[in-house]
């Protein structure tokens, strides 16, 4: 059966004369005894009609018809009685009547919602003023998960019937059953006005939810960077440990979610121990598992290192071994480029070794098939690499082999790529060899090294 829609043929003469605020015939209806407690399809007696419909006059005349002390809180087949329908529909004067005759105040629907709760939802000011005047209970709960007027208030930004609830007092700190108070509700939904309200009555601005979540951690995650710089500035800790599984701050999700601007805010304020600290997660994992190349070259650019700790969390060694489990994560191709320019390895990291070469045996790692961005990748590592060796190591093709590389990066470094481009035929009998197995027939001439030096130089 629809509880939401009324059929006219299920509705009685008297809930239609209250249905249409039509006080005559309702008078007239009731003189000549029609019963007033015949209910429609939704389980609403005339009462509850002339309630939803804002008509005092009727309900008045209903109520002095009673036939019985409990006809006042009649409820529908969604637990709504009469005071619960004027609250929502906001009259005023039909909320009066019912409180002078005995409504309770505090009277819940099936879903444990008091007339308080659904006045604040609708914005009826002046009707929640009126029922804290008369008894209703300001500190709830007023739902059925634990959430209360004061949490509804905060959440639609209704900063007017906060300062009533607050005077008449309602807790700021009250939690609903997740352990979240207003303040962290008007973080989590942008709501600057309620946030500063609570913040000028004392709320905690660094209270936990019951996964240890704070405000500046919600507020950084949905990107509302007015409401973060606002915490901040009002001493909001943004090194607060704020996960119960997962070693998080308020840095981790904004790199995450990729909010450039509230990542800004956060950097020159969070502790540096999350970067490469035992048991820590570097927020560079969550730049590089958001798939975010901004917040990723944010943080390197800002200091963060490309060679963070083993991350258990990702099962990772390293960010390079996240970049290369794409496949899992979706992370963005561009994410090792970065990483790569803003390392500064005296050699490369041991995890770094180790993921290169599981991922080279694990996907049969070649440039064309797996990365289409390889010729960026293959310049920034040949950079890298000639920064860090001499000349004379540079000059050998046997030393260029030996490196803990992927073979075709090890291409890279001896410029093969550059030799085919340019026809320069040494170039495939060298390629045949090595994918034969034969070992390098002798170092390189310097007149060789020089020439490939050159061709590089026009390709860089």
């Amino acid at each position: 059966m629809d509880f939401t829609e009324a059929y006219s043929d299920r509705c009685s003469a008297v809930g239609l004369a209250a249905r249409e605020g039509n006080v005559k015939m309702l008078r007239k209806l009731i003189k000549q005894g029609y019963s007033i407690d015949v209910p429609d399809n939704r389980g609403w007696v005339p009462i509850h009609e002339a309630a939803a419909h804002n008509s005092s006059e009727c309900l008045r005349l209903l109520v002095r018809a009673a036939p019985s002390d409990d006809y006042i809180n009649s409820k529908t087949f969604e637990g709504m009685c009469a005071l619960h329908l004027s609250a929502h529909h906001g009259s005023l004067g039909s909320v009066r009547v019912l409180l002078e005759a005995g409504a309770d105040p505090n009277e819940v629907t099936t879903e444990a919602t008091t007339a308080l709760f659904l006045a604040v939802e609708n914005g009826h000011a002046d009707i929640v003023k009126f029922l804290l005047q008369h008894g209703a209970n300001v500190k709830g709960p007023h739902s059925w998960s634990g959430w209360n007027s004061l949490h509804q208030a905060s959440f639609q930004g209704y900063t007017e019937i906060m300062k009533i609830l607050l005077e008449k007092g309602a807790s700021k700190e009250c939690k609903d059953d997740f352990g979240i108070t207003p303040l962290f509700v008007a973080a989590q939904y942008g709501k600057l006005e309620s946030l500063r309200l609570l913040i000028s009555y004392g709320a905690d601005i660094n209270c936990q939810a019951k996964d240890r979540a704070t405000p500046l951690l919600i507020a950084a995650q949905e990107g509302h960077a007015e409401c973060v710089e606002l915490l901040l500035s009002k001493g909001a800790d943004p090194n607060l440990y704020c996960n119960e599984d997962n070693w998080q701050l308020p840095i981790h999700a904004a790199a995450e979610m990729g909010h450039k601007e509230i990542l800004e805010l956060l950097i020159p304020v969070t502790d540096r121990i999350c970067d490469k600290g035992k048991g820590k997660v570097s927020p560079v994992y969550s730049a590089v598992y958001g798939g975010n190349k901004e917040c990723l070259e944010m943080l390197l650019k800002e200091g963060y290192s490309p060679d963070a700790q083993e991350c258990l969390n990702f099962d990772c060694r390293s960010p390079m071994c996240m970049v290369f489990q794409k496949e899992i994560f979706s992370v963005s191709e561009n994410a090792l480029n970065f990483i790569l320019e803003f390392t500064n390895w005296k050699r490369l990291p041991p995890a770094v070794e180790q993921d290169l070469s599981d991922y080279k045996e694990k996907f049969a790692w070649t440039p064309k098939s797996h990365f289409a961005f390889i010729p960026s990748l293959s310049h920034l590592c040949r950079l890298e690499i000639r920064s860090i060796l001499t000349s004379e190591r540079l000059r050998s093709d046997r030393f260029i082999r030996e490196l803990p590389l992927p073979a075709c990066l090890q291409d890279y470094l001896l410029y093969l790529d550059v030799l085919r481009v340019n026809a320069i035929p040494e170039a495939e009998d060298y390629l045949g060899q090595r994918e034969e197995g034969a070992p390098s027939a002798s170092h390189p001439s310097a007149e060789d090294a020089e020439r490939r030096d050159a061709c590089n130089a026009g390709v860089s």
